[in-house]
């Protein structure tokens, strides 16, 4: 089990996406709508569109030596990012991180989400079509992450994932500490009813040994299936 350090601060969440629009259902939804409100995490999305002098706001073009689709140019999200820590509070001890969403990125993990969680300010910069210039990852980002080994449209997604797992880890988030399952570990779970038929030959049954009341063996069986994050 990973040792959990209670984290007694908010997290700013700076998103920088071309399709802002496309993170507001999930943020307006449950657990992430009332860390909002409570004002425990923030989440702040810009548009690169915002940041290019362009008059049709063109923040892409094909790419250099031939090729199908369209990259993400590196100016727009470098004055995007300069917009982003201009405004951040340049205290003694706040930390901030840059973080390119990439199928060549290091696999998140538990882990990450624990270290980056120590973090004040996250930057997620959320790439589409081909991907974004190189330089991005090379001289803006501290780091690059890909969520698995599959290719999605772009980092949107990637980026809701980082927001939901790192801000689960803040007390108050979740309510009670002990629902995260990097405390309390990971097996199957029942409810009511005891039993449910599913044809009429054939019940479902909760285990017994949820029912018997022996919270030490109930431990140890729910340990056995434990799957630490």
């Amino acid at each position: 089990m990973l040792n959990i350090a209670l984290i007694m601060k908010k997290i700013n969440f700076h998103v920088i996406s071309i399709f802002p629009s496309s993170l507001d259902s999930y943020l307006q939804t449950s657990i992430l709508k009332r860390a909002l409100e409570r004002k425990i995490i923030k989440v702040n999305i810009l548009n690169p569109r915002d940041f290019t002098a362009d008059k049709h706001q063109k923040v892409d073009d094909s790419p250099y030596g031939g090729g199908p689709g369209m990259v993400l140019m590196i100016g727009p999200i470098l004055k995007a990012v300069q917009s982003i820590k201009s405004k951040i509070k340049k205290n003694k001890g706040v930390k901030n991180r840059t973080i390119l969403f990439s199928t060549r990125g290091k696999k998140f993990t538990g882990k990450d989400s624990l270290r980056l969680a120590k973090y004040d300010n996250l930057i997620l910069i959320c790439g589409r079509y081909e991907g974004v210039d190189e330089r991005v990852a090379e001289h803006i980002a501290d780091e690059e992450i890909s969520i698995g080994d599959y290719i999605l449209s772009g980092g949107e997604l990637p980026a809701m994932v980082i927001i939901d797992s790192i801000s689960r880890q803040i007390p108050g988030v979740l309510g009670k500490q002990d629902s995260l399952e990097e405390h309390k570990g990971s097996y199957p779970v029942f409810t009511k009813p005891e039993t449910f038929p599913i044809s009429k030959t054939k019940k479902l049954s909760v285990p017994k040994i949820l029912l018997s009341g022996n919270h030490k063996q109930i431990q140890e069986w729910r340990s056995k299936y434990n799957n630490q994050v």
